[in-house]
């Protein structure tokens, strides 16, 4: 069965290799790209999914600025400590120049345009800040019942702190994972992490070819700054929204912390509310070696 799939990104390295998984995977239609700040400012995330679109070889693929800021209080600190200051570890220049269209409506606009247009319901896949979908869900809640699933990567139940996609728009993650009825499953850290690469995985991706090595460099850059294992976080979303079933789920009720206190945006059991399905279990080793498998299809 082909899945229909909008991305919504802020690239970011293992935004770009999930990005790049989507392209090399069968059976995934990818409608567009949506952008949000995150990892770095909205237009660099939209530069480098630019880059993107082109190393990937599809010119043609939509792609769309969207929210600058979260929706009610000012941004968190950006991630350059681990992705730098162009969202790709210092290695954006390794990819190709940014060109081609971007959408003139942004973002939301062109989701709710793609929603409306697609001959079947299209899986939304949220890798970056909540903000895009959730302004999305307001302001086109008719559009609902053309939404799949949201896949989105993010949470850490391990801490009572904030994961980075949430923490930088609790607002919004609490609007989209426990006040909306859309069919959800969220993908955190306590599985992601579980799912770190070894030099062995880097060194097949390095030699697949010349896409491949690009993203391997990009990889080891970002590992080296890191100086910690690296897993490959959204890449399991992803693979989830490609593959139903490629993450095990236990189904929960959840809550965001919207305080201004240390724990803003740490998500949490929550007493009452609609259900998601919280990815808590996979073959790890299955996971990384399909998700290299694909990979090598770009060569």
């Amino acid at each position: 069965m082909t899945v229909s799939m909008i991305i919504d990104t802020d690239p970011g390295v293992d935004d770009a290799v999930a990005v790049l998984l989507a392209v090399a995977s069968p059976r995934v239609r990818l409608l567009a790209l949506t952008t949000v700040f995150g990892n770095a400012s909205v237009d660099v995330t939209t530069a480098n999914a630019l880059r993107l679109r082109a190393l990937s070889g599809i010119d043609q693929l939509p792609v769309a600025a969207g929210a600058a800021r979260p929706l009610a209080y000012p941004r968190r600190p950006r991630a350059s400590r681990w992705h730098g200051t162009d969202g790709l570890a210092g290695r954006a220049e390794l990819l190709p120049v940014p060109s081609g269209p971007i959408s003139a409506h942004g973002a939301v606009p062109l989701m709710a345009t793609l929603l409306r247009t697609a001959p079947a319901p299209v899986t939304l896949v949220a890798i970056g800040p909540l903000t895009n979908i959730a302004l999305l869900l307001a302001v086109h809640p008719d559009l609902k019942p053309r939404i799949e699933r949201i896949v989105a990567m993010g949470g850490d139940f391990s801490r009572s702190q904030a994961e980075f996609n949430v923490g930088s728009d609790p607002e919004a993650a609490r609007r989209v994972l426990v006040e909306e009825d859309v069919p959800t499953t969220l993908v955190p850290l306590d599985l992601t992490r579980r799912a770190a690469l070894d030099d062995t995985w880097l060194a097949e991706l390095a030699a697949a070819g010349p896409r491949c090595a690009i993203l391997a460099s990009v990889i080891e850059a970002y590992r080296q700054q890191r100086q910690a294992p690296v897993a490959l976080h959204d890449s399991l979303a992803v693979l989830e929204a490609a593959v139903l079933g490629t993450v095990r789920t236990t189904s929960r009720c959840l809550d965001v912390v919207c305080d201004q206190g240390p724990a803003r945006g740490a998500i949490v059991s929550g007493a009452s509310g609609r259900p998601v399905q919280v990815a808590d279990d996979g073959d790890v080793a299955s996971i990384n070696a399909t998700i290299l498998n694909r990979l090598r299809r770009l060569g």
